[in-house]
């Protein structure tokens, strides 16, 4: 059911816990499942120097949230905000169809903390193509 990848990034999760310093805080959640996703960035430079996460959830939501802080530390802004929930899933070798949506909140948790890195410099995240949460999940979700 699930890849050597995925049972590694759960059993050992990279990058856990609460980043002190951090520039940039995102969190995102999934109502159906209840999973939450909340992510922490040190940003200099444009680049993200440093990033660690927090979710409540199953496996693949901790799994997921490990790949995609291993995926982004040391990119640019600019290239953290490519990183797409397909992206993370094949990084994993794959997720049952069920649990992609791990993947979809992975890559929100990642575009909410740089919004809120750009928020504190001032600037509007839709500047950035960072589509804000309005807290209307099945919106969001329905083209993932």
């Amino acid at each position: 059911m699930y890849s050597e990848k995925v049972l590694d990034h759960f059993s050992n999760p990279r990058n856990v816990g609460e980043l002190e310093g951090a520039n940039a805080v995102g969190q995102v959640g999934n109502p159906k499942c209840g999973d939450i996703m909340k992510m922490y960035m040190k940003i200099e430079n444009d680049v993200v120097v440093d990033v660690t996460f927090k979710t409540f959830g199953c496996g693949a939501a901790v799994a997921t949230s490990s790949m995609a802080t291993e995926m982004v530390k040391g990119k640019t802004v600019e290239e953290a905000l490519k990183l797409t929930n397909r992206a993370v899933a094949e990084a994993l070798d794959g997720l049952p169809p069920e649990k992609l949506h791990c993947s979809v909140l992975a890559e929100e948790a990642i575009q909410s903390a740089i919004a809120d890195y750009y928020k504190r410099q001032g600037k509007d995240p839709k500047d950035y193509g960072i589509n804000v949460c309005d807290g209307n999940c099945e919106h969001c979700h329905a083209h993932k």
